[in-house]
């Protein structure tokens, strides 16, 4: 069983003094997450930093992830939040919860004591503006593709076109039924 060193999460926990505040109303507990063949348990400390759980430590509250839910926990989608199988604490569980939606890292800090304070807020903003742009031709992309296969080359339908379709279906679903009424009253007679 791989073991992440808590030194990442207490190190992204003290750049928001909040969180550790959060969690210190925890401690003693003993949090496990399962990814797929990986296994992480953490113990929190009355500070509210935590410390690497041994492996056969019970746990208060355990997470179950899937490993094709971290792209989209990564991108904070809340309905991956919903397919997280958790069991145990739940006040735990909702702190845990909220603290992954909520927690961010400060990089520029982090990027000053290297580069210093004007040169990693200036990285930052460069990296972010180049993600905005990824995103922007993505979907700007997906766009044209969509625009391409409902008008050029048909390959996918319009969306009045299928409400069309499902009312025609539902009509004659009806007609059907009634069809079916009149021949049975008919048949009686």
């Amino acid at each position: 069983m791989l073991q992440l060193p808590a030194s990442a999460l207490n190190h992204l926990l003290s750049q928001s003094g909040w969180a550790l505040q959060r969690l210190a109303r925890f401690a003693g507990k003993t949090a496990r997450f399962n990814i797929a063949p990986f296994s992480f348990g953490y113990t929190i400390q009355a500070d509210g930093t935590v410390l690497n759980a041994a492996k056969d430590a019970s746990a208060d509250a355990s997470c179950n992830i899937a490993p094709s839910l971290l792209p989209r926990l990564a991108l904070h989608d809340e309905a991956a939040f919903a397919q997280i199988q958790s069991t145990g604490d739940a006040a735990l569980l909702a702190e845990i919860f909220y603290l992954s939606r909520n927690l961010r890292w400060d990089v520029a800090e982090d990027l000053s004591r290297i580069t210093g304070d004007v040169a990693a807020e200036r990285l930052v903003q460069r990296a972010r503006a180049q993600q905005q742009q990824l995103r922007d031709s993505s979907l700007n992309f997906t766009q044209a593709l969509a625009e391409y296969w409902t008008e050029e080359q048909p390959l996918l339908a319009k969306p009045a076109h299928i409400a069309s379709f499902v009312s025609q279906v539902d009509k004659l679903r009806d007609d059907v039924a009634r069809l079916e009424l009149r021949l049975n009253r008919l048949s009686k007679k």
